[in-house]
């Protein structure tokens, strides 16, 4: 175990190292003594001689936090092409300095940290710890949201498993931690956020909500009617190809699909058993088949078998 943490505290020391040889570089390589001399002419917390800042960018030695928040600091406002934000380049380095004293829980935000900042990490593509945070706190991931809350999606994980990490994160971070991060989520401060990603709390495109809502509900339908009626699928076939009813464009995609030979060997596969083994296309082709249409017929927010109305190719038998 002793080894272990060594090890780890040594993996911490060289990112904090290469993070810091980075920062040098792009700062235009400044020799250690001008970056001891910007030190002393900036407003810094440490007074760094100029072996202090060689034996800290060399990782001869874990310095104090004042000497690294000195250096980074010197470095970020010495750099021109681009120019970095030394506040900003203070903040990325406290958590790698932390790591290297601190061990694994050192890289973690504190929660009064986590509620100043903005975002989950950097933009450089690398997961932070927050990082992981963001995602397994985020109750998107882990329930199918009503769909007046959010647009459909397929969960990441089982509520069991969230709950879980819910309750190890609140034991390792505290639990004000775990609620700063839950409500920073909720409040549309989440991972994907920028890139337009959908999240539950806010106004979805309703158009979009009940067509995947007809579609899903008018396959379980399908799924039940092929469970109780043989050959359904082969007569809505015949009649789908018979119905001069149906829209122009709507056949001719139909049967630009029906070209595709191996789309058709798997659509005939097509039983209650095999349904969840079909790709999205063959469900679509089966639904056009065995639909003519689907229509809401009940007020939003009523279960689907009281707001869509089927109209089958092939009409229901009657029930006994």
């Amino acid at each position: 175990m002793a080894a272990n943490t060594a090890s780890l505290a040594n993996e911490a020391h060289q990112e904090l190292v290469r993070t810091l040889e980075e920062l040098h570089r792009a700062a235009g390589h400044p020799g250690m003594r001008k970056v001891s001399a910007l030190i002393a002419a900036g407003d810094h917390p440490a007074v760094v001689s100029h072996e202090g800042v060689r034996t800290t960018l060399k990782g001869l030695n874990v310095p104090r936090w004042e000497t690294v928040q000195s250096i980074v600091a010197a470095l970020a406002g010495a750099c021109i092409d681009p120019p970095r934000d030394p506040t900003a380049e203070v903040a990325r380095f406290l958590p790698l300095w932390r790591a290297v004293r601190e061990g694994e829980p050192g890289g973690m935000k504190s929660a009064r940290e986590l509620a100043l900042s903005q975002g989950w990490g950097p933009d450089d593509g690398k997961w932070t710890a927050e990082a992981i945070v963001g995602v397994m706190i985020n109750p998107f991931n882990a329930i199918e949201i009503d769909p007046s809350l959010a647009v459909p999606h397929e969960p990441l994980v089982s509520e069991d498993q969230w709950v879980q990490v819910g309750v190890r994160l609140i034991e390792e971070y505290g639990a004000e931690f775990a609620l700063r991060a839950l409500l920073r989520t909720l409040k549309g401060d989440y991972l994907g956020a920028m890139e337009g990603s959908p999240f539950g709390y806010h106004n979805p495109d309703r158009e979009a909500v009940e067509m995947h809502t007809a579609f899903r509900y008018g396959c379980d339908r399908i799924v039940q009617r092929l469970a109780a009626e043989p050959n359904l699928l082969q007569r809505s076939i015949s009649a789908m190809h018979a119905d001069e009813t149906m829209d122009r464009e709507e056949r001719i995609e139909m049967l630009q699909a029906e070209s595709d030979v191996s789309l058709m060997r798997e659509i005939m596969t097509a039983t209650p058993e095999t349904w969840h083994e079909l790709s999205e296309e063959a469900h679509h082709q089966i639904f056009g088949y065995l639909i003519a249409q689907i229509a809401p017929v009940g007020s939003y927010g009523l279960p689907p078998h009281q707001r869509f109305h089927i109209t089958w190719r092939i009409p229901e038998p009657p029930v006994a």
